[in-house]
């Protein structure tokens, strides 16, 4: 059974994907990066050795992410690609209509403009994290909560109030503010949701010809209130 192997080392997570002959997924593993990519890679293979079939034969490795060329040299690899070329292939993969894909990751946002299977336009953001999922990690524990309570707890609001999201200082600053107000964490999430979808729209994706289907891609993406705002 031949089998291929995708990395993907960001800054936040390492992700591995195994594939069989058919583009299935076989078998994925998903690491938290920490800041030591060779470390996360190389525990990343143990761990997904152990999910590889009897009869399976790697015959195939692709990296990608902020780590890409040190992830190749580490694992040999045949192909090494840049994110933007990489979620554009994917999200044509899953929906070949797109026109439009979303990401934001850990670190940095992008939006990639696709017309006829062709990327036409891109833009990213990576001077400010305002955004980001490290940015909405770092609130979250500072509001005693897991990030995968985040969204759930965003949806539950009621009357949003609005935050400051053009910088993760002001954002934060602001945040305080409006707790010591008396508002509803819960308002306070979704205001902090809507406004780092309007960070993103002004500054990622201003001048770029959004058209749908749009298809939002990245760690952020399991924010289902972060979703919502984007909606």
């Amino acid at each position: 059974m031949e089998v291929y192997l995708g990395v993907d080392v960001g800054s936040a997570s390492t992700k591995f994907a195994l594939l069989n002959q058919k583009n299935e997924l076989v078998a994925n593993v998903y690491l938290l990066t920490e800041g030591k990519p060779i470390e996360s890679v190389q525990c990343g293979l143990k761990e997904i050795q152990q999910h590889l079939p009897e009869d399976a034969r790697i015959c195939g490795v692709g990296t990608t992410g902020s780590a890409r060329y040190l992830a190749g040299v580490i694992l040999g690899a045949d192909l090494v690609k840049n994110e933007i070329t990489t979620h554009a292939v994917a999200a044509q993969f899953c929906i070949p209509e797109v026109q439009t894909v979303v990401e934001i990751g850990g670190q940095d946002s992008k939006i990639i403009i696709i017309r006829d299977g062709v990327v036409t336009d891109f833009g990213m953001n990576t001077i400010c994290a305002a955004g980001t999922g490290s940015f909405l990690d770092h609130q979250a524990l500072r509001l005693n909560m897991n990030i995968s309570e985040f969204g759930e707890r965003a949806l539950q609001s009621k009357n949003p109030v609005r935050v400051a999201g053009r910088c993760t200082v002001f954002a934060e600053s602001d945040m305080i503010h409006k707790q010591q107000m008396g508002h509803r964490t819960e308002d306070i999430l979704y205001g902090l949701c809507q406004a780092l979808v309007r960070n993103y729209l002004n500054n990622v994706a201003l001048r770029k010809d959004i058209q749908s289907p749009v298809v939002f891609q990245g760690g952020v993406a399991f924010n289902k209130g972060i979703v919502k705002a984007l909606q």
